[in-house]
């Protein structure tokens, strides 16, 4: 269709405009956008592990090194609430479409740039200060892009699917997570680099590892394309209709709904969790020292293992959604989460050095057994949530809210989770990153618990809880 969609154009023509938008049109924008966006933090977090600890902040100690590294990891969470108030902001009032391309522009960039830093051997404390200013640009691009593209897939949907219209944006975590890593694998086989004993002047580490960041900028393009040609959604046209918007969404959602930014915020907190265990910390836990208490893998060996695992992700989101829409959210999550419960209490029993093995012992079939249950986990409570968290919150505060209880929650869940879990092996074993899990997933609990079920809630209809109570009266 050559007809856009602005946001001033809420009339009835608009609204036929939308609707008559394809469906695989909206399928493609909200995939490709998160695909690209996760592939840029990706890309970052493998080098925040494998890289960043070599060149950005160089010394003896490497833990240490993997401890600052991630402290800058950690950065783009704290810019990422920041990102959802201001993307939310232009969401709400300008729409979701601009909002979109807006937040993919500041995530891929920032990305971009980060491949053309000079290191820590050219210009000092320079090169991780300037990695840190676009590590926090980063996050402010996925602190808008996630909840654009999860309200773009929910208010597209037909009624009772939205959860498995929803997953579609979930998948580009997995996808992500392929693209980023599979490359970097390409790479360190390639030119041969050796994480357990690295070649400080080899082509690797000289400027090999900038070629995924360089990169992002074509998969920015791509994803423009896509999401230029895109309509407005039916249901933020109708609020456009009904003048339903309002000057500031961040003070009408803390006004209105507070309650559920707390719920949205807990209901989240678990899956971050257990993402950045399976993700982050296990790659730092695998290919670390044996001497610091680390299983010593070669990073390439490891790698691969890895990516067998995120299959088990990708395959399990779908099913997520399904089961969301046939059961319900809260009774779906809730069994997901006891069953998080069970994996953490069991981590000594999977990783423990002297049952899994070390270096070129390594216990594979256990390993890769380990990451299948854990991404597997990670797909059932991933793939939810970009119904759930929207569904909470009202058409002119959806954007707004939604995403600030998924980035808020990734301060708690996330940021703190690799740097929380190299510490507790450090002094008390790895056992202790599953109780971490085990108690994050009984707080998810306990909020799904407060929570109502939305799978029958209708988008335009939604309201806060002291409204509902009200009513109910």
């Amino acid at each position: 269709m050559s007809h856009t969609t602005t946001p001033a154009d809420g009339t009835a023509a608009g609204l036929e405009a939308a609707a008559e938008v394809p469906r695989g049109r909206v399928i493609t924008a909200s995939l490709v956008g998160t695909s690209i966006e996760f592939y840029d933090f990706y890309v970052y977090a493998t080098a925040a592990v494998s890289v960043f600890p070599l060149i950005f902040f160089p010394g003896d100690d490497q833990t240490t090194a993997l401890l600052a590294s991630f402290a800058v990891f950690g950065t783009a969470f704290v810019a990422r609430p920041i990102g959802s108030v201001l993307f939310g902001h232009f969401g709400d009032i300008l729409g979701r479409k601009v909002t979109l391309i807006g937040s993919l522009l500041t995530m891929g960039i920032a990305t971009f740039l980060i491949g053309l830093l000079p290191t820590a051997f050219q210009i000092g404390l320079w090169a991780p200060a300037m990695l840190v200013v676009l590590r926090f640009c980063q996050g402010l691009g996925l602190g808008g892009e996630w909840s654009g593209a999860a309200l773009l897939a929910t208010e597209y949907a037909a009624e009772g699917k939205r959860a498995r219209a929803a997953m579609w944006p979930q998948l580009g975590a997995p996808i992500g997570f392929l693209l980023a890593n599979g490359l970097f694998l390409a790479l360190v086989i390639g030119f041969g680099h050796d994480s357990t004993n690295p070649d400080h002047d080899g082509a690797f580490l000289n400027w090999v590892w900038r070629v995924p960041f360089l990169l992002s900028i074509v998969m920015v393009a791509v994803g423009l394309y896509v999401r230029v040609k895109l309509e407005e959604t039916p249901v933020f046209q109708r609020a456009i209709a009904n003048d339903t918007r309002v000057k500031a969404p961040l003070g009408e959602v803390f006004k209105r709904n507070w309650w559920e930014l707390i719920l949205g915020t807990f209901i989240m907190y678990a899956t971050y969790v257990l993402f950045y265990l399976m993700t982050t910390w296990i790659l730092s836990y695998a290919i670390g020292k044996t001497e610091n208490g680390m299983l010593g893998v070669p990073y390439a060996e490891f790698l691969v293992l890895q990516l067998i695992g995120i299959l088990f992700f990708a395959a399990f989101v779908p099913a997520s959604g399904w089961l969301a829409d046939r059961f319900g959210r809260k009774p779906t999550l809730l069994t997901v989460s006891a069953l998080m419960v069970l994996f953490g209490l069991s981590f000594g029993l999977w990783l423990s050095a002297e049952r899994m093995g070390t270096g070129a012992g390594l216990n594979v079939p256990l390993m890769v057994a380990f990451l299948a249950v854990g991404m597997a986990l990670m797909g059932l409570t991933f793939g939810p949530m970009s119904a759930v968290l929207p569904e909470l919150f009202p058409t002119n505060t959806r954007y707004t809210g939604s995403g600030i209880a998924y980035n808020v929650s990734s301060i708690l869940g996330a940021a703190l989770t690799p740097f929380l879990a190299a510490w507790l092996v450090k002094e008390y074993g790895v056992t202790y990153v599953g109780y971490y899990l085990a108690a994050a997933s009984v707080i998810t609990m306990i909020a799904l618990a407060l929570a109502p079920e939305t799978r029958h809630t209708d988008l335009d209809g939604v309201t806060s809880a002291r409204e509902r109570r009200a009513a109910s009266v």
